[in-house]
């Protein structure tokens, strides 16, 4: 028999980037509970908040906590197939299985995130020019819909909701466990190879040279720069170390406590002066080199400040990203680059790659060809939003899309442009979820 949700209680949610508190009732998964509420009231899963805008938000309605939904159910060492519960944080995957010669196939920038949301998002990490997007490596997962049935879904059983909860936005269903490829890696260890560069002719040129060399691949632009000229950038590069590289070196260290911002600033430190300061100070922190690099800062430099979002203070920031079609990407991104610099609002992180051709299984999968570029903006309120009209204005006309992970601001036009899959999803999509980002768009949903 199933069991009820462990409480009920409403309690004010954040997102990553956006200022709240909003409003939600929250259940707290344990088993597998009826969603009866349902029928009166539209309900979403969340994880770990670590979404930068309104996608993992309900506000004014249900929310289903899934994080105490988090068991590691069982692996393969034959097939390297992990099988967990939605609730489980990468962090505890690699964790636990990095130490055994384990290591996920795909990872985004923060480990702070669960499976149920990187399925849900058909998250995206470095490497995606060799191995697709998480979703790709989705064995299968299991689904309850509101009605309580329950549904395993793979790409040979029930594959149509399987293709519209990968990346489906948390609409299909509640997830309860999916079962995901892993791969091996010999240690902890990064062979890693780091260029600086100055203007998009250069880094488009090293990503040439490094497809065929590197698994993994990505560049930080110094989006001030291209105010004054050509914008200047590092590039980094890294497969996972092999035995010969390794030599005599000793297990490389987990990760630290992270450092902690003890409150919320009333105010942003991120302005147009600290920003100038702190890509100075990163630039010149970053000059060529080769070498091992740990895995952990790798991958996720950031996660190494707790709340590193607290610097925006009370407003918070929004992140746009965007992806760039191939016969676009270069000339969109210098057009991207000029209207930041013409706005006068620095951006305090800057993020380019390539996406490759391994296609995305979702319906409303964000990943496909081209270049995919991402800001941190703070949040000025009404001039933000003007900047962030911009952007997308140059997106839709080349024919990109945005990133809903990451969008609090993107228009109902060029969701429905962006993504040609939504029609289908529709047909998949369950009623009684919704999202604060799906009102946006759609009200009560189309």
């Amino acid at each position: 028999m199933s069991q009820p949700p462990l409480s009920d209680r409403w309690l004010g949610l954040r997102s990553w980037g956006l200022p709240g508190p909003f409003p939600h009732r929250v259940l707290t998964l344990l088993g597998r509970p009826e969603l009866d509420l349902a029928r009166d009231h539209k309900v979403l899963a969340i994880g770990a908040g670590r979404s930068y805008g309104d996608v993992g938000l309900n506000a004014g309605g249900i929310a289903i906590d899934s994080r105490l939904n988090d068991r590691l159910l069982g692996f393969d060492e034959a097939t390297g197939i992990l099988d967990c519960e939605a609730g489980v944080t990468l962090d505890t995957i690699v964790r636990v299985m990095l130490p055994r010669g384990w290591f996920p196939m795909v990872v985004p920038g923060t480990r702070f995130v669960t499976v149920g949301g990187m399925i849900a998002n058909d998250v995206h990490g470095k490497n995606h020019h060799t191995a697709g997007s998480f979703g790709n490596h989705v064995v299968s997962l299991t689904l309850m819909s509101s009605d309580g049935a329950v549904v395993d879904c793979s790409r040979d059983h029930e594959s149509a909701r399987f293709r519209a909860t990968i990346g489906g936005l948390g609409l299909t269903g509640l997830i309860l466990s999916a079962r995901v490829r892993l791969r091996r890696v010999v240690s902890a260890w990064m062979m890693a190879r780091c260029r600086r560069f100055a203007g998009l002719d250069a880094f488009f040129e090293l990503e040439r040279e490094a497809a065929d060399r590197y698994e993994y691949t990505v560049a930080w632009l110094d989006c001030p720069s291209a105010a004054r000229g050509p914008v200047r950038g590092i590039h980094f590069a890294a497969n996972h170390a092999s035995t010969a590289q390794l030599g005599e070196r000793p297990p490389a260290p987990p990760p630290g406590k992270p450092r902690w911002i003890p409150y919320g600033l009333p105010f942003s430190v991120v302005n147009a002066v600290s920003t100038r300061m702190l890509n100075q100070a990163y630039w010149l922190a970053h000059g060529p080199s080769e070498g091992l690099q740990p895995i952990y800062p790798f991958f996720w430099p950031l996660d190494g400040i707790a709340e590193w979002n607290r610097f925006y203070g009370a407003r918070g920031f929004y992140q746009f990203q965007c992806v760039l079609p191939p016969e676009a990407e270069q000339a969109g991104l210098a057009e991207l680059l000029r209207t930041c610099g013409d706005a006068g609002q620095g951006a305090t992180l800057s993020v380019l790659k390539r996406f490759g051709t391994v296609a995305a299984e979702g319906l409303l999968s964000f990943p496909r060809p081209g270049s995919t570029f991402a800001l941190d903006l703070p949040n000025l309120g009404e001039r933000t939003r003007r900047l962030l009209a911009a952007l997308e204005a140059i997106v839709l006309g080349v024919g990109g899309a945005v990133y809903p992970a990451k969008d609090a601001n993107m228009s109902r036009a060029l969701f429905e442009r962006a993504f040609p899959g939504l029609d289908e999803f529709l047909s998949h999509r369950d009623a009684a979820f919704e999202s604060s980002l799906w009102r946006r768009l759609f009200g009560t949903g189309p």
